[in-house]
């Protein structure tokens, strides 16, 4: 045991010193709820669900090109921030899978969810003492709205990885403030990477870098003044490698792509920011609604969030206050740093422009609140645990609990009837590929949903430039394909069926010098030179 450190007793607020070694029967139980959520997950990857896009194909493309040893990107083709994590974690797939595929993508990010499920179990554990309260808290990760699932199984950039990452910070944090005993250099060396490979991935994560890392230094500041704080520090600027290389290497700085990208300088009014940020982005962001859209009776959530955060600020600080034995101070600091966590993610989203000009698509922005629902919900659980408590209560706190399921699983089932139709999408897409290759077309141009998307689906056989509606040049996010497509004799045009861009193309058709012949497949359009 470390020197200075006691064992201390069990209390409420005081989690087991192991979680323990005898499953029982909430044991198995929270196994078969991790298997149903993973599994759940599994089955809509079986059915191209949630739908893929060109972004998700943009870093299967980084991907294809760090398995085939063709490059090697830092960030997110086509700008400075968002580290590619998720390309060199699906190249060794694509390696040795001998190609590119959708489900090789997104196997990654599927085994990152269960990470983030058995760390989230650990850490309620570790906070609260109370497996079934575990067991609760698993349950509702388990389950997945399509907001949710698109955060968690996309391979879009940052989304995957944030949550499991933010919560093993808390978890190594919870160990060390508390003297846990045994690899304490090793989590200290890993927390460190973690925090600074998180700076590299994505910044929406920081505040809960920076909430766990404040609990460190509260409980563990003569420690940080030694060979730990050196070897946190080693580890930060190892995981931030790729970030600070590249910035000393070209002196662009990264801050300001993301600035500009979460919408600073762009105009959105306070009364749509307000709307968006704290009326529908916290149901939308926390899986409590339908894919793309909240029911107005899905937005008892975003009233119900601020008196839970409130809540539980104020009985996390009391704990803290009243309790002189360090494992329950150090459980009531994290669920305290948690829940100002989620605060300050709440707070960021709602101030930047973009949860007013697109909050439904934006809520994605905080995915990160999930990592705080252990603090979160303790306070309705301790309600509902107390027999001696006022009687009315525990009536509200097991209100709020059902409700709080009942209205995830809600979601889930509205996300799990929108399979059949992915599932047909991506069919129709399958089509298009092999179509274009028995037709022998080799370059084609495309609106920008379309373009990456093609190239990553034929394994770059077919190389793709982007146009916007009016046929002319748009945003290539990697630029050696509008060179190749440029450079091509007489590349074809592809359009989705009933798209401008297609209407734009239909008005060439014809024998004329210059005209197009058209061919058709459900859904999809594709324009020959003639």
């Amino acid at each position: 045991m470390t020197a200075g450190v006691r064992e201390q007793p069990r209390g409420a607020d005081s989690p087991r010193p192991r979680p323990g070694t005898r499953l029982g029967v909430v044991g198995w139980l929270t196994g078969l709820v991790v298997l149903a959520g993973v599994s759940y997950r599994l089955w809509l990857l079986g059915h191209a669900t949630p739908p893929t896009n060109s972004d998700e194909a943009t870093m299967g493309l980084a991907a294809l090109h760090i398995a085939r040893g063709e490059g090697f990107p830092v960030w997110f083709y086509g700008q400075q921030y968002m580290g590619t994590l998720e390309a060199y974690l699906a190249a060794p797939v694509f390696a040795l899978a001998g190609g590119p595929s959708l489900l090789g993508l997104r196997l990654p990010t599927l085994a990152l969810y269960a990470l983030f499920l058995l760390l989230t179990w650990r850490l309620t554990v570790r906070l609260t003492g109370d497996r079934w309260f575990g067991l609760l808290v698993v349950a509702l990760l388990a389950l997945g709205s399509d907001r949710v699932v698109k955060n968690q199984l996309i391979a879009g950039g940052g989304y995957p990885e944030m949550n499991a990452a933010g919560v093993a910070l808390a978890v190594l944090a919870v160990d060390l403030a508390a003297g846990r005993p045994g690899w304490r250099p090793v989590r200290w060396a890993a927390w460190g990477f973690l925090a600074g490979l998180m700076l590299w991935v994505d910044p929406l994560v920081l505040p809960y870098v920076v909430a766990t890392g404040a609990v460190l230094v509260g409980f563990c500041r003569r420690e940080l003044r030694g060979w730990a704080g050196v070897l946190l520090g080693a580890a930060a600027v190892l995981g931030a490698a790729p970030l600070l290389l590249h910035s000393l290497l070209t002196g662009r700085d990264p801050l300001h792509a993301v600035l500009a990208a979460g919408g600073a300088g762009a105009s959105a009014g306070w009364a749509d920011r307000l709307h968006g940020g704290l009326l529908l982005g916290p149901p939308l962001g926390m899986g409590f609604c339908a894919p793309g859209r909240c029911a107005t009776w899905q937005l008892w959530w975003a009233y119900a969030l601020p008196v839970l955060l409130v809540v539980a600020a104020v009985t996390a600080w009391r704990a803290l206050r009243r309790r002189s034995d360090t494992a329950p101070r150090v459980a009531a600091a994290m669920r305290l740093a948690l829940v100002l966590a989620a605060v300050a993610t709440l707070t960021a989203y709602t101030v930047s422009s973009t949860s007013g000009r697109t909050p439904v698509e934006s809520a994605r922005y905080l995915s990160c609140l999930l990592i705080s629902l252990p603090a979160l919900l303790w306070p309705v659980w301790t309600v509902l645990r107390d027999r001696t408590g006022p009687t009315i209560v525990r009536p509200v706190a097991l209100l709020v609990l059902a409700a709080t399921l009942g209205t995830a699983a809600s979601a889930t089932w509205q996300a799990v009837r929108t399979a059949p139709a992915n599932r047909a999408a991506e069919a129709r897409h399958a089509d298009l590929v092999t179509t274009l290759r028995q037709l022998g077309v080799r370059h084609v141009r495309a609106g920008y949903w379309t373009c990456n998307r093609l190239t990553f689906a034929s394994a770059e056989q077919v190389v793709c430039a982007v146009v916007d509606d009016t046929l002319r040049p748009g945003f290539d996010r990697y630029p050696a394909y509008r060179r190749e497509v440029d450079g091509a004799a007489a590349p074809a045009w592809v359009a989705p069926a009933g798209s401008p861009l297609a209407a734009t193309l239909d008005a060439r058709l014809g024998t004329a010098a210059g005209g197009l012949e058209l061919v058709t497949i459900d859904g999809w359009r594709i324009y020959l030179p003639r």
